[in-house]
């Protein structure tokens, strides 16, 4: 076949097989068969059925692309078992399969499958060839290069529905004419896809759930190129699918419990790793919370290298006049009122008789209160903790400033 194949290109020719056995007699056939002597099944691409020519419910109407394909495919191999080709069509079939689904690279086998079709008279799915996701440098997502499968996402924290609803408008948001099928018989069956209908579909960070994905999704609204996975589209569904579950006290409930196993088992000798303290965080996946919230449960290492580069720029005589008046306003709070003060609130009342700059006042008590840039807002780490807990961090502080 490699000779034949190397011959028919020496003479210009686009075809990859001489059809030498076409004209082989059947007593030549059994002959060579009880020989012993290889042989296959193909197609005669020279003699098929007329048959309606191939429309996408993404692409809208194809021209038959049959000089991409080989000569007289082969349909069942020397070994007797079927190629993909003729084993998809016929499996297709038994099953009631109505609308075939797969990556716009099959697009080049598309008139050989209706090709099959035609010649086993039977009636052919409705096929959407979907363009493939790329990562986000442009390159084809592959199983050797980062993650491409969905427990990859899972096992690093993020939620099931906001994977879903990241993949689900990944390519979906086109808004395009669809064209009108050339042919009769398609045109019944497409009745939605008449004239010139202007599909509308969700924007790629539309929050949704899966009833309603379900609901709006339509196949004609899909885009007709290639799309890359955004990482950060992703943080932002994750992070808004947990807020519209936490917006509830059962989701939030349900939330803390979750997390509550793998914050234990980070911080161990932590005793504020109870699920009603967990509650209180506000995060893009659970997994941040040990990432990025480690100073709501244990103490805080003042001496780090990220700590004392907030400082950087920070007067040793505006730390002291921060944390003082923090100090003291936090000492005048009755408990009671904790709760419903505004940690900020009681700060900003004498903020300008200390003369600090604002920038230079939050960043003293993002780094008394946190110990890093990162995290939720001050206010917020300070309802968190509790008046004791940001009491004893101030003073700490302050006590490391040494006069």
């Amino acid at each position: 076949m490699t000779a034949i194949r190397e011959r028919l290109a020496r003479s210009g020719s686009n075809k990859t097989y001489d059809k030498t056995c076409l004209h082989l007699t059947e007593e030549e056939v059994a002959r060579r068969v009880r020989a012993g002597e290889k042989s296959v099944v193909r197609l005669n691409d020279s003699n098929l059925p007329i048959r309606p020519p191939p429309t996408d419910l993404v692409f809208g109407n194809l021209k038959d692309a049959h000089a991409s394909l080989s000569t007289d495919p082969i349909l069942l191999k020397t070994d007797l078992f079927p190629t993909y080709h003729l084993a998809c069509v016929v499996d297709d079939h038994e099953m009631g399969i109505t609308h075939v689904l797969r990556g716009e690279e099959w697009l080049l086998s598309y008139p050989l499958h209706l090709d099959l079709y035609a010649c086993l008279k039977l009636k052919p799915p409705q096929f959407a060839h979907i363009p493939i996701l790329l990562n986000p440098d442009g390159t084809k997502m592959s199983k050797r290069k980062g993650d491409v499968q969905v427990i990859d996402y899972i096992r690093q924290g993020w939620e099931p529905h906001a994977v879903l609803n990241w993949l689900a408008l990944a390519g979906w948001g086109a808004k395009h004419e669809v064209p009108l099928p050339t042919h009769s018989s398609e045109a019944s069956s497409h009745p939605a896809r008449h004239g010139k209908l202007l599909q509308n579909a969700p924007d790629s960070t539309s929050l949704m759930t899966l009833p309603e994905m379900i609901k709006e999704f339509e196949l004609s609204a899909l885009t007709q190129r290639s799309s890359s996975l955004d990482p950060m589209k992703l943080e932002y569904l994750n992070k808004h699918h947990l807020m519209r579950i936490w917006s509830t006290p059962d989701g939030l409930q349900s939330l803390a419990e979750r997390a509550h196993d793998t914050i234990k088992a980070a911080f161990t000798t932590s005793s504020h790793t109870n699920i009603s303290y967990i509650k209180d965080g506000r995060i893009t996946t659970l997994r941040d919370i040990v990432r990025y919230g480690s100073f709501f449960f244990v103490d805080l290492d003042l001496d780090s290298d990220k700590a004392c580069d907030m400082l950087k720029r920070v007067k040793p005589e505006q730390r002291a006049a921060t944390l003082d008046l923090a100090i003291s306003a936090v000492e005048n709070t009755l408990p009671e009122q904790w709760g419903r003060a505004n940690f900020l609130e009681l700060e900003c009342k004498e903020l300008e008789a200390v003369e600090v700059p604002y920038k230079v006042f939050m960043t003293v008590l993002r780094h008394a209160l946190c110990g890093q840039k990162d995290g939720p807002a001050v206010a917020d780490v300070a309802r968190v903790i509790g008046q004791q807990r940001t009491l004893e961090r101030l003073r700490n502080s302050r006590s490391h400033l040494g006069f």
